[in-house]
């Protein structure tokens, strides 16, 4: 039985193994090889359908934490070779995984509730990150899944990459370093037929303009960045990698759990007390979890594993991202936008608790159990407070493939 019809997370291993299969039934479209290894020796590989020299390039598993992209990345392919107009005069190019360390590490097969999700919980440091590592590292210190990723970029020359993330808990949207005329009418209505929330006022994309609800498009070079403490810059990530060849980059991202919530337009009534308050919660539970790592510190000593490294890095965050919502005006009035800042102040200490604990409990350390209350009281109110509901994973696999074939189409037809 096929991933999709399956309908559960999978492996790199499974979702490599569908792919082997996939190219091996159409060996006169298909080429799948090997483009790279991961700092483990991992393999990373690339799916090639069709001939064509005008290319795209679909990027899956650039944070470990995401899934669902490797199910879109199947679906996309299968569809590709279903249809032959849409590689009559373009060639499709899927990297299955950009960070196969990272998802060995992260834990997701069918969760059934966010302290589930957050009990396998794993997202690299930001260095560490294949994408993200370009814009904290210099050009020497890149990690080989960087490396592999432009020079798949530099070989195809691409008109177009997408790559494929998502939220735990929200809505979708879209970020695009150029605009693409006409993506936000598919998108909107994809997400409508579904039932997938547009996140109109994505803290990720705060201080940006928007080409329709929900797609927003990055700022040219030199425009200064709505929270100024963050170390990395988008415009310097391999998302950016692809217009020294005329292309861009769109990323389209889909949720696991909705919430309607987060594409309320209306105007919050006290936006800068509201960024005030979320910031001295996030300064409250990011010390909660400060003291654990306090107390366990000289236990762990002679541990530096990458769940470690990673809970300490989204720790040493806060202080600065603090200061930028309480100092700052808020890039953003409406509710949509203070709805995910709540949900990204949340989200950055319950993520470093969750990798601590995994640490902890390895080592049987005295102070899991405290860890794990504070992982299961945040989630359980991460979930109430945005009404969360599932998305149905066949909705979140449709909604990000028909976002990618739309963004492909349109971007050719702006780029021809």
């Amino acid at each position: 039985m096929s991933l999709l019809a399956d309908l559960c997370y999978p492996t790199v291993t499974e979702l490599t193994s569908s792919v082997r299969a996939l190219a091996a039934g159409r060996p006169g479209v298909c080429r799948l090889r090997q483009v790279g290894v991961s700092r483990a020796g991992r393999p990373l590989h690339l799916l090639s359908v069709g001939h064509a020299r005008r290319a795209v390039l679909v990027v899956a598993g650039a944070h470990a934490n995401e899934p669902t992209g490797s199910l879109t990345l199947l679906s996309v392919a299968e569809r590709v070779l279903d249809e032959r107009e849409l590689r009559s005069d373009t060639s499709w190019h899927f990297l299955l995984c950009a960070d196969p360390d990272g998802a060995s590490l992260h834990v997701t097969p069918s969760p059934r509730s966010l302290f589930d999700y957050h009990l396998g919980f794993f997202r690299p440091a930001g260095e560490e990150q294949p994408e993200w590592a370009p814009s904290v590292l210099p050009p020497d210190r890149l990690p080989p899944e960087t490396r592999a990723l432009t020079g798949v970029i530099d070989e195809l020359r691409p008109y177009l990459q997408v790559t494929l993330h998502g939220t735990d808990l929200g809505g979708s949207w879209v970020q695009l370093t150029k605009d693409v005329p006409g993506l936000a009418e598919p998108f909107a209505k994809s997400a409508a037929e579904l039932h997938i929330p547009v996140e109109t006022g994505a803290s990720d994309a705060a201080g940006w303009p928007a080409s329709g609800p929900g797609v927003h498009v990055m700022p040219a070079p030199g425009a200064g960045a709505a929270y100024p403490s963050m170390p990395d810059d988008a415009r310097h990530s391999t998302w950016h990698h692809v217009h020294r060849y005329g292309g861009l980059t769109a990323i389209v991202e889909v949720p696991m759990w909705a919430s309607d919530l987060v594409d309320d337009p209306a105007p919050h009534p006290a936006p800068a007390a509201a960024m005030r308050r979320l910031a001295g919660r996030l300064l409250r539970d990011a010390r909660e979890v400060d003291r654990v790592l306090a107390d366990a510190k000289p236990r762990l000593e002679g541990i530096d594993g990458p769940l470690l490294r990673a809970a300490t890095w989204g720790l040493e965050l806060v202080p600065g991202l603090a200061a930028d919502w309480i100092h700052t005006p808020p890039a953003d009035h409406t509710r949509a936008y203070i709805g995910s800042v709540d949900a990204f102040a949340r989200r950055l200490p319950l993520r470093a608790a969750a990798m601590l604990l995994r640490v902890l409990r390895e080592t049987d350390d005295r102070a899991a159990p405290r860890l794990e209350r504070l992982v299961s009281t945040w989630s359980h109110a991460f979930a109430e407070r945005f009404r969360a509901r599932w998305v149905p994973l066949e909705h979140q696999v449709e909604h990000q493939s028909r976002t990618v074939v739309a963004a492909v189409l349109h971007a050719r037809d702006y780029a021809a």
